[in-house]
């Protein structure tokens, strides 16, 4: 499993709209019906489903929103940063500017813990946070995603 083959550079975006976490889902299932194809109101409601049994705003301002989808081959991305910081309900109860959403297809087990491990893990990462926050260029940020898991992995 690596960045590459979860995340599309066309489902990296910038967001410069987004003022609550309802907005951001909703505008996230818009950026996963460009890049993926998906049906933006499925995946807005099965995000908003899964965030009703718990946030998953994981701290340092970092939301790992998640959902599985009827018809899906296999784990797909999508990641947002967002030039303000919104309220997520995140357990250290700060502010969330990346999002970085995981779409599951609904019998994929180990895919999807195997993919929200590697997610997880580059973004409990300081510097590459950093990086991100300080490169608002959705080529660059893909670059720093797909670069971040070849340094951790060497």
């Amino acid at each position: 499993m690596n960045f590459a083959t979860l995340l599309k550079p066309s489902a990296v975006k910038v967001l410069t709209s987004a003022s609550s976490k309802k907005r951001l889902l909703h505008d996230i299932g818009e950026l996963a019906f460009h890049a993926y194809d998906l049906d933006s109101g499925a995946v807005i409601d099965a995000l908003q489903t899964r965030e009703s049994l718990g946030p998953t705003g994981v701290g340092h301002g970092v939301a790992l929103p998640h959902a599985r989808l009827e018809g899906l081959d296999s784990v797909l991305g999508a990641f947002v940063l967002l030039d303000k910081p919104i309220d997520f309900n995140a357990v250290d109860r700060q502010p969330v500017d990346i999002a970085f959403a995981l779409f599951a297809p609904e019998n994929a087990g180990v895919e999807h813990l195997k993919a929200l491990a590697l997610v997880s893990r580059t973004l409990r990462d300081p510097s590459v946070c950093s990086k991100l926050r300080a490169n608002p260029e959705p080529a660059t940020l893909y670059t720093i995603l797909t670069e971040a898991q070849a340094t951790q992995a060497a």
